[in-house]
């Protein structure tokens, strides 16, 4: 057995790389897709994954049976907690759930490529840089895709506005009703209390180039986790004005709200 062999067996159990052998996603000769995705990374970001899923986060989902087992679908849901660990979790509850499971493409904000090394990893994860032609590209390619429609002014925001959502962006809307792809709506809760933040020091921001920089004690806090998936969405293909694709938005908006409220219903501690 090689050196690297003998680390994949201590640190890959053996189920899970069969679990990601499963899903079968399609690869080049080299190991790696278009976007970069490698099945050999994949397995080792879950691993870790599973331990804070299972053990940190103690995270309790519902309702992932719901993704349809194969085709474009957009995976919709509120973004929180200053770091895309909710992002990491809805990937891993679909990726290892026991039937037909999926590998999700996240759709990750512009500032993650720009850190040395974090890109290149990232990508080799399944996360791919979110705008609208990768995305339309993912959906094309009968992908998965996780996108969190409030963007930073989600992930961003403070905890005295903790599960309050913020205006959702309708390019993910468009892009449903292109490609004929279901909206899974998700409804996260746990991840507001992750790491609380009391104040955005926007000139630090400023300075580092980065989207916000919380003031927030330096842990990520070990809140437990609920993830509601709900009945997938279909919007036809018709051309209709704007304002009536907002009121789609809206729609899938409600529903992201009631499933918070369903979590937050169903939470009987913060820790």
């Amino acid at each position: 057995m090689s050196l690297a062999s003998f680390i994949k067996s201590k640190l890959v159990p053996a189920e899970l790389e069969q679990q990601v052998n499963r899903i079968r996603k399609p690869i080049g000769s080299l190991g790696y897709d278009p976007w970069g995705y490698n099945n050999e990374a994949v397995k080792y970001g879950l691993a870790l994954t599973k331990q804070i899923y299972e053990k940190y986060f103690r995270v309790q989902a519902h309702g992932v049976e719901q993704i349809p087992s194969k085709g474009p679908v957009l995976i919709i849901a509120n973004h929180s907690g200053q770091l895309p660990i909710d992002g990491i979790l809805i990937g891993y509850a679909l990726a290892s759930r026991k039937n037909s499971p999926r590998m999700p493409r996240a759709m990750i904000e512009r500032f993650f490529p720009t850190v040395p090394w974090l890109g290149n990893l990232l990508n080799e994860v399944g996360a791919v840089l979110g705008d609208p032609v990768n995305c339309a590209k993912m959906l094309a390619n009968d992908e998965a895709v996780i996108v969190f429609p409030e963007g930073i002014r989600g992930s961003g925001k403070l905890y005295r506005d903790r599960y309050e959502l913020k205006r959702f962006g309708s390019g993910f809307m468009h892009l449903a009703m292109k490609y004929n792809a279901p909206i899974v709506p998700v409804g996260v809760v746990g991840c507001e209390e992750t790491i609380p933040a009391i104040a955005n020091i926007k000139p630090l921001a400023k300075t580092l180039g980065i989207p916000y920089a919380p003031l927030a004690l330096p842990v990520v806090l070990p809140a437990k986790v609920h993830l509601n998936f709900g009945a997938p969405m279909y919007f036809d293909d018709l051309e209709i004005p704007e304002d009536q694709v907002t009121e789609r938005v809206e729609k899938v908006k409600a529903e992201i709200s009631r499933l918070i409220d369903k979590g937050l219903s169903e939470r009987k501690r913060l820790f």
